[in-house]
Protein backbone atom coordinates (compact mmCIF):
# COMPACT_ATOMS: atom_id res chain seq x y z
CA UNK A 1 0.00 0.00 0.00
CA UNK A 2 2.75 2.36 -1.00
CA UNK A 3 0.88 4.86 -3.55
CA UNK A 4 -2.58 6.45 -4.36
CA UNK A 5 -4.66 3.99 -7.10
CA UNK A 6 -7.86 5.92 -7.00
CA UNK A 7 -8.42 9.87 -6.01
CA UNK A 8 -11.48 11.82 -5.75
CA UNK A 9 -11.48 15.64 -6.14
CA UNK A 10 -14.30 17.41 -4.90
CA UNK A 11 -16.93 14.85 -6.38
CA UNK A 12 -20.35 16.58 -6.71
CA UNK A 13 -23.54 14.32 -7.71
CA UNK A 14 -27.25 15.78 -7.70
CA UNK A 15 -30.21 13.95 -9.34
CA UNK A 16 -33.29 16.32 -9.78
CA UNK A 17 -31.81 18.96 -7.86
CA UNK A 18 -30.92 16.91 -4.92
CA UNK A 19 -27.36 16.92 -3.69
CA UNK A 20 -26.12 12.59 -3.24
CA UNK A 21 -22.72 14.01 -3.04
CA UNK A 22 -21.28 17.06 -1.87
CA UNK A 23 -17.87 17.99 -3.09
CA UNK A 24 -15.73 14.55 -1.90
CA UNK A 25 -12.67 14.29 -1.74
CA UNK A 26 -11.13 11.09 -0.77
CA UNK A 27 -7.78 8.81 -1.77
CA UNK A 28 -7.60 5.09 -1.91
CA UNK A 29 -4.46 3.41 -1.48
CA UNK A 30 -3.17 0.41 -4.04
CA UNK A 31 -4.29 -2.78 -2.01
CA UNK A 32 -6.31 -1.47 0.92
CA UNK A 33 -9.48 -3.33 1.75
CA UNK A 34 -11.43 0.25 2.23
CA UNK A 35 -15.12 0.49 3.46
CA UNK A 36 -18.32 2.98 2.53
CA UNK A 37 -20.21 2.94 5.94
CA UNK A 38 -23.23 5.00 5.86
CA UNK A 39 -26.56 5.04 6.40
CA UNK A 40 -29.51 3.97 3.27
CA UNK A 41 -29.32 7.28 1.26
CA UNK A 42 -25.86 8.86 2.65
CA UNK A 43 -24.55 8.49 -0.85
CA UNK A 44 -22.30 5.61 -0.63
CA UNK A 45 -23.54 3.74 -3.18
CA UNK A 46 -23.15 6.28 -5.92
CA UNK A 47 -19.58 7.19 -4.48
CA UNK A 48 -19.25 3.16 -5.74
CA UNK A 49 -20.92 4.15 -8.73
CA UNK A 50 -18.99 6.60 -9.97
CA UNK A 51 -15.34 4.35 -9.56
CA UNK A 52 -17.20 2.03 -11.66
CA UNK A 53 -18.17 4.33 -14.38
CA UNK A 54 -21.85 3.65 -14.09
CA UNK A 55 -22.41 7.29 -12.78
CA UNK A 56 -20.61 10.58 -14.01
CA UNK A 57 -19.81 13.28 -11.25
CA UNK A 58 -21.57 16.50 -11.99
CA UNK A 59 -18.57 18.57 -10.99
CA UNK A 60 -14.69 17.10 -9.94
CA UNK A 61 -12.26 14.74 -11.37
CA UNK A 62 -11.83 10.78 -10.55
CA UNK A 63 -8.30 10.01 -11.39
CA UNK A 64 -6.86 6.40 -11.42
CA UNK A 65 -3.33 5.85 -11.41
CA UNK A 66 -2.99 9.34 -12.09
CA UNK A 67 -5.64 9.53 -15.23
CA UNK A 68 -8.54 11.47 -15.10
CA UNK A 69 -11.50 8.34 -15.89
CA UNK A 70 -14.20 11.20 -15.57
CA UNK A 71 -15.69 9.82 -19.23
CA UNK A 72 -14.43 6.74 -19.33
CA UNK A 73 -16.98 3.98 -19.36
CA UNK A 74 -17.34 0.76 -17.19
CA UNK A 75 -15.81 -1.75 -20.13
CA UNK A 76 -13.00 0.20 -19.96
CA UNK A 77 -11.87 0.59 -16.48
CA UNK A 78 -9.42 -2.15 -14.45
CA UNK A 79 -12.08 -2.22 -12.12
CA UNK A 80 -14.91 -5.47 -10.83
CA UNK A 81 -17.75 -5.11 -9.28
CA UNK A 82 -20.17 -7.72 -7.48
CA UNK A 83 -23.81 -5.81 -6.93
CA UNK A 84 -26.15 -6.98 -3.94
CA UNK A 85 -27.96 -9.05 -6.06
CA UNK A 86 -24.75 -10.86 -8.02
CA UNK A 87 -26.93 -10.54 -11.61
CA UNK A 88 -25.53 -14.30 -12.31
CA UNK A 89 -26.26 -15.57 -15.61
CA UNK A 90 -29.54 -18.73 -14.57
CA UNK A 91 -28.78 -20.48 -17.87
CA UNK A 92 -24.79 -20.30 -17.28
CA UNK A 93 -23.33 -23.29 -15.40
CA UNK A 94 -21.04 -22.45 -12.69
CA UNK A 95 -18.00 -22.53 -15.52
CA UNK A 96 -19.91 -20.31 -17.54
CA UNK A 97 -20.97 -17.69 -15.48
CA UNK A 98 -16.74 -17.31 -14.70
CA UNK A 99 -15.95 -17.67 -17.51
CA UNK A 100 -18.21 -14.94 -19.59
CA UNK A 101 -16.34 -11.86 -18.96
CA UNK A 102 -12.72 -13.59 -20.10
CA UNK A 103 -15.12 -14.78 -23.26
CA UNK A 104 -16.05 -11.27 -24.19
CA UNK A 105 -12.45 -10.08 -23.84
CA UNK A 106 -11.55 -13.22 -26.40
CA UNK A 107 -8.94 -14.85 -23.97
CA UNK A 108 -7.90 -17.93 -25.54
CA UNK A 109 -9.44 -21.32 -24.55
CA UNK A 110 -6.49 -22.85 -22.66
CA UNK A 111 -5.62 -19.70 -20.67
CA UNK A 112 -9.75 -19.13 -19.87
CA UNK A 113 -9.66 -22.98 -18.85
CA UNK A 114 -6.53 -22.09 -16.21
CA UNK A 115 -7.80 -18.71 -14.89
CA UNK A 116 -11.51 -20.04 -14.47
CA UNK A 117 -9.64 -22.81 -12.44
CA UNK A 118 -7.81 -20.84 -10.28
CA UNK A 119 -11.11 -18.28 -9.82
CA UNK A 120 -12.65 -21.91 -8.53
CA UNK A 121 -9.99 -22.53 -6.22
CA UNK A 122 -9.55 -19.15 -4.34
CA UNK A 123 -13.37 -19.41 -3.75
CA UNK A 124 -12.88 -22.98 -2.72
CA UNK A 125 -15.71 -23.94 -5.27
CA UNK A 126 -13.60 -26.71 -7.17
CA UNK A 127 -16.14 -29.55 -7.87
CA UNK A 128 -19.32 -27.32 -8.96
CA UNK A 129 -17.97 -26.14 -12.48
CA UNK A 130 -21.56 -27.57 -14.11
CA UNK A 131 -24.09 -26.48 -11.33
CA UNK A 132 -26.75 -24.76 -12.27
CA UNK A 133 -26.91 -21.38 -10.56
CA UNK A 134 -30.73 -22.33 -9.11
CA UNK A 135 -28.84 -25.12 -7.27
CA UNK A 136 -26.67 -22.61 -5.53
CA UNK A 137 -27.28 -21.88 -1.83
CA UNK A 138 -26.80 -18.18 -0.96
CA UNK A 139 -23.32 -18.32 0.37
CA UNK A 140 -22.00 -20.77 -3.09
CA UNK A 141 -24.03 -17.77 -5.66
CA UNK A 142 -22.12 -15.36 -3.66
CA UNK A 143 -18.72 -16.80 -4.67
CA UNK A 144 -19.54 -17.31 -8.15
CA UNK A 145 -20.00 -13.17 -7.87
CA UNK A 146 -16.52 -13.03 -6.29
CA UNK A 147 -14.77 -15.62 -8.88
CA UNK A 148 -16.35 -13.78 -12.01
CA UNK A 149 -14.94 -10.63 -10.70
CA UNK A 150 -11.52 -11.52 -9.79
CA UNK A 151 -10.91 -13.64 -12.84
CA UNK A 152 -10.06 -10.74 -15.53
CA UNK A 153 -7.54 -9.80 -13.37
CA UNK A 154 -9.24 -6.18 -12.21
CA UNK A 155 -6.80 -4.13 -10.00
CA UNK A 156 -9.80 -2.65 -8.55
CA UNK A 157 -12.93 -4.76 -7.02
CA UNK A 158 -16.08 -2.74 -6.35
CA UNK A 159 -18.36 -4.62 -3.86
CA UNK A 160 -22.20 -3.01 -3.47
CA UNK A 161 -23.74 -4.63 -0.07
CA UNK A 162 -22.38 -8.47 -1.28
CA UNK A 163 -23.62 -10.03 1.92
CA UNK A 164 -26.59 -8.30 2.56
CA UNK A 165 -28.82 -10.92 1.67
CA UNK A 166 -27.11 -13.87 3.48
CA UNK A 167 -27.72 -15.04 7.08
CA UNK A 168 -25.95 -14.15 10.01
CA UNK A 169 -23.57 -16.76 10.50
CA UNK A 170 -23.08 -17.42 6.37
CA UNK A 171 -22.54 -13.38 6.49
CA UNK A 172 -19.79 -13.64 9.34
CA UNK A 173 -18.28 -16.77 7.49
CA UNK A 174 -17.89 -14.50 4.16
CA UNK A 175 -16.88 -11.49 5.75
CA UNK A 176 -13.42 -13.32 7.01
CA UNK A 177 -13.42 -15.51 3.35
CA UNK A 178 -13.76 -11.87 1.98
CA UNK A 179 -11.08 -10.59 3.46
CA UNK A 180 -8.93 -13.65 2.83
CA UNK A 181 -9.48 -13.05 -0.48
CA UNK A 182 -8.22 -9.95 -0.77
CA UNK A 183 -4.90 -10.57 1.15
CA UNK A 184 -4.54 -13.54 -1.17
CA UNK A 185 -4.86 -11.16 -4.82
CA UNK A 186 -3.08 -8.38 -2.82
CA UNK A 187 -6.18 -6.28 -5.09
CA UNK A 188 -7.82 -2.70 -3.64
CA UNK A 189 -11.34 -3.59 -2.90
CA UNK A 190 -13.75 -0.93 -2.14
CA UNK A 191 -16.84 -2.44 0.02
CA UNK A 192 -20.50 -0.90 0.58
CA UNK A 193 -22.31 -1.46 3.94
CA UNK A 194 -24.37 -0.21 6.29
CA UNK A 195 -23.11 -2.57 8.47
CA UNK A 196 -21.03 -0.84 11.41
CA UNK A 197 -19.52 -4.59 12.96
CA UNK A 198 -18.66 -5.61 9.00
CA UNK A 199 -16.61 -2.63 7.88
CA UNK A 200 -14.97 -2.67 11.24
CA UNK A 201 -13.96 -6.52 11.04
CA UNK A 202 -12.79 -6.31 7.34
CA UNK A 203 -11.24 -3.09 6.68
CA UNK A 204 -8.01 -0.99 6.59
CA UNK A 205 -9.49 2.07 6.55
CA UNK A 206 -13.41 2.73 7.12
CA UNK A 207 -14.81 6.34 5.83
CA UNK A 208 -18.28 7.16 7.07
CA UNK A 209 -20.60 9.25 5.15
CA UNK A 210 -23.96 11.11 5.83
CA UNK A 211 -25.66 13.59 3.73
CA UNK A 212 -23.61 13.15 1.04
CA UNK A 213 -20.41 14.09 2.82
CA UNK A 214 -17.63 12.39 4.19
CA UNK A 215 -17.84 12.79 8.23
CA UNK A 216 -14.78 10.78 9.32
CA UNK A 217 -11.70 8.63 7.45
CA UNK A 218 -9.73 6.14 9.53
CA UNK A 219 -8.90 2.72 10.80
CA UNK A 220 -11.73 1.02 12.91
CA UNK A 221 -9.61 1.39 16.10
CA UNK A 222 -9.60 5.51 15.34
CA UNK A 223 -13.12 5.45 14.29
CA UNK A 224 -14.33 3.55 17.32
CA UNK A 225 -12.51 5.19 19.77
CA UNK A 226 -11.96 8.57 18.65
CA UNK A 227 -15.37 9.48 16.84
CA UNK A 228 -15.23 13.07 15.47
CA UNK A 229 -18.65 13.84 15.75
CA UNK A 230 -21.72 12.99 17.28
CA UNK A 231 -22.94 11.03 14.04
CA UNK A 232 -20.13 8.96 13.95
CA UNK A 233 -19.96 8.03 17.64
CA UNK A 234 -23.67 7.17 17.06
CA UNK A 235 -23.29 5.21 13.95
CA UNK A 236 -20.51 3.05 15.40
CA UNK A 237 -21.44 1.27 18.22
CA UNK A 238 -23.20 2.52 20.98
CA UNK A 239 -22.52 5.58 22.65
CA UNK A 240 -23.39 8.04 25.45
CA UNK A 241 -23.63 11.25 24.14
CA UNK A 242 -24.00 14.15 26.68
CA UNK A 243 -23.30 18.20 26.40
CA UNK A 244 -20.59 19.51 28.14
CA UNK A 245 -18.09 22.28 28.83
CA UNK A 246 -13.72 21.38 28.48
CA UNK A 247 -13.41 23.54 31.73
CA UNK A 248 -9.36 23.24 30.50
CA UNK A 249 -7.31 20.95 29.19
CA UNK A 250 -7.65 17.45 31.06
CA UNK A 251 -10.83 18.78 32.95
CA UNK A 252 -14.25 18.39 31.97
CA UNK A 253 -17.42 19.22 33.26
CA UNK A 254 -21.15 17.17 32.49
CA UNK A 255 -24.36 15.96 33.97
CA UNK A 256 -23.91 18.27 36.73
CA UNK A 257 -20.44 16.72 37.89
CA UNK A 258 -16.25 17.77 37.03
CA UNK A 259 -14.32 15.42 35.78
CA UNK A 260 -10.39 14.24 34.74
CA UNK A 261 -10.10 12.99 31.06
CA UNK A 262 -7.34 12.94 28.44
CA UNK A 263 -8.17 15.68 26.16
CA UNK A 264 -7.28 19.01 25.31
CA UNK A 265 -6.73 22.02 23.00
CA UNK A 266 -10.40 22.84 22.78
CA UNK A 267 -9.55 25.87 24.85
CA UNK A 268 -10.99 27.40 28.30
CA UNK A 269 -14.55 27.23 29.41
CA UNK A 270 -15.97 25.75 25.48
CA UNK A 271 -18.47 23.86 25.10
CA UNK A 272 -18.62 20.14 23.93
CA UNK A 273 -20.16 16.72 23.25
CA UNK A 274 -18.74 14.12 26.07
CA UNK A 275 -19.06 10.82 24.75
CA UNK A 276 -18.83 7.52 27.20
CA UNK A 277 -19.20 3.94 25.57
CA UNK A 278 -21.64 1.93 27.71
CA UNK A 279 -18.79 -1.01 27.94
CA UNK A 280 -16.41 1.60 29.32
CA UNK A 281 -18.90 2.12 32.33
CA UNK A 282 -18.63 0.02 35.71
CA UNK A 283 -21.75 -0.42 38.01
CA UNK A 284 -20.59 0.09 41.43
CA UNK A 285 -23.27 0.22 44.55
CA UNK A 286 -24.74 3.92 44.22
CA UNK A 287 -22.90 5.49 47.00
CA UNK A 288 -19.81 4.54 45.50
CA UNK A 289 -20.84 5.84 41.76
CA UNK A 290 -19.70 9.50 40.30
CA UNK A 291 -23.05 9.34 39.12
CA UNK A 292 -26.44 7.24 40.62
CA UNK A 293 -29.72 6.45 39.02
CA UNK A 294 -32.57 4.11 38.05
CA UNK A 295 -32.43 1.38 36.22
CA UNK A 296 -35.48 1.33 33.68
CA UNK A 297 -34.96 -1.06 31.10
CA UNK A 298 -32.46 -4.49 31.14
CA UNK A 299 -31.80 -6.19 28.17
CA UNK A 300 -30.50 -10.02 28.31
CA UNK A 301 -27.87 -9.99 24.99
CA UNK A 302 -26.23 -13.29 25.88
CA UNK A 303 -22.35 -12.89 26.85
CA UNK A 304 -23.54 -9.09 28.83
CA UNK A 305 -26.76 -7.02 30.08
CA UNK A 306 -27.66 -3.61 28.36
CA UNK A 307 -29.10 -1.36 30.99
CA UNK A 308 -30.49 1.57 30.71
CA UNK A 309 -30.30 4.46 33.58
CA UNK A 310 -32.20 7.25 34.44
CA UNK A 311 -30.17 9.89 35.56
CA UNK A 312 -32.06 13.56 35.91
CA UNK A 313 -33.71 12.69 33.27
CA UNK A 314 -30.97 11.31 30.66
CA UNK A 315 -31.01 7.61 29.61
CA UNK A 316 -27.44 5.67 29.54
CA UNK A 317 -27.02 2.91 28.69
CA UNK A 318 -24.78 0.50 29.98
CA UNK A 319 -23.25 -2.88 29.12
CA UNK A 320 -22.00 -5.14 31.90
CA UNK A 321 -21.80 -8.78 32.73
CA UNK A 322 -23.10 -8.33 36.00
CA UNK A 323 -27.38 -9.27 36.48
CA UNK A 324 -29.15 -5.84 36.41
CA UNK A 325 -32.26 -5.61 36.74
CA UNK A 326 -35.18 -2.85 36.64
CA UNK A 327 -35.87 -0.73 39.14
CA UNK A 328 -32.28 -1.17 40.54
CA UNK A 329 -30.49 1.65 41.84
CA UNK A 330 -27.12 1.78 40.73
CA UNK A 331 -23.96 3.92 40.84
CA UNK A 332 -21.70 4.55 37.46
CA UNK A 333 -17.84 5.33 37.37
CA UNK A 334 -15.05 5.63 34.82
CA UNK A 335 -12.13 6.72 34.48
CA UNK A 336 -10.36 9.75 32.69
CA UNK A 337 -9.17 7.59 29.63
CA UNK A 338 -13.33 6.53 29.04
CA UNK A 339 -14.15 9.88 28.94
CA UNK A 340 -14.05 11.63 25.03
CA UNK A 341 -14.08 14.76 23.90
CA UNK A 342 -15.88 16.04 20.60
CA UNK A 343 -16.21 19.49 19.24
CA UNK A 344 -19.82 20.59 18.66
CA UNK A 345 -20.99 20.00 15.31
CA UNK A 346 -24.63 20.22 13.39
CA UNK A 347 -25.43 16.44 14.88
CA UNK A 348 -25.24 18.02 18.18
CA UNK A 349 -28.21 17.38 20.14
CA UNK A 350 -29.27 14.81 17.97
CA UNK A 351 -27.85 11.16 19.31
CA UNK A 352 -26.63 9.48 23.09
CA UNK A 353 -30.03 10.00 24.96
CA UNK A 354 -31.53 6.23 25.10
CA UNK A 355 -34.87 7.36 26.04
CA UNK A 356 -36.78 5.85 22.74
CA UNK A 357 -33.70 3.33 21.95
CA UNK A 358 -34.17 0.93 19.67
CA UNK A 359 -32.35 -1.41 17.05
CA UNK A 360 -33.34 1.20 13.95
CA UNK A 361 -30.70 -0.70 11.50
CA UNK A 362 -32.41 -4.25 11.72
CA UNK A 363 -34.96 -3.62 8.62
CA UNK A 364 -32.27 -2.63 6.59
CA UNK A 365 -30.89 -6.10 6.28
CA UNK A 366 -34.22 -6.51 4.07
CA UNK A 367 -33.49 -6.71 0.61
CA UNK A 368 -36.75 -5.54 -0.49
CA UNK A 369 -36.65 -2.49 1.87
CA UNK A 370 -32.63 -1.48 1.51
CA UNK A 371 -33.64 0.57 -2.17
CA UNK A 372 -32.21 4.96 -1.26
CA UNK A 373 -33.15 6.99 -3.75
CA UNK A 374 -29.45 6.34 -5.28
CA UNK A 375 -30.47 2.98 -5.73
CA UNK A 376 -33.85 3.88 -7.38
CA UNK A 377 -32.10 6.50 -9.52
CA UNK A 378 -29.75 4.30 -10.77
CA UNK A 379 -31.30 0.99 -10.75
CA UNK A 380 -31.01 -1.23 -13.97
CA UNK A 381 -27.17 -0.82 -13.94
CA UNK A 382 -27.08 -3.99 -11.60
CA UNK A 383 -27.36 -5.89 -14.34
CA UNK A 384 -24.31 -5.14 -15.86
CA UNK A 385 -21.58 -7.85 -16.26
CA UNK A 386 -18.13 -6.43 -16.72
Amino acid sequence: MSEHIISLEGVTVAFDGETILDHISLEIQDGEFITLLGPSGCGKTTTLRILGGFVEPMSGRVYFDGQCINTVPPHKRQVSTIFQRYALFPHLNVYENIAFGLRVRKVPEAELCDRVEEALALVNLRGFEKRKIAALSGGQQQRVAIARAVVTRPKVLLLDEPLAALDLKLRKDMQVELKNIQQSLGITFVFVTHDQEEALSMSDRVVVMDGGKIQQIGTPQDIYNEPQNAFVADFIGESNILDGVMIHDGLCRFAGKECLCVDGGFGENTPVDVVIRPEDIQVVAPAEGMLSGLVTGSTFKGVHYEVIVDIDGFKWMIQTTACIREGDEIGLKFGPEDIHIMAKSEYSGMFGDYSSFSDEMDYIDDPAFNLSEEDELTEGGEDRVD
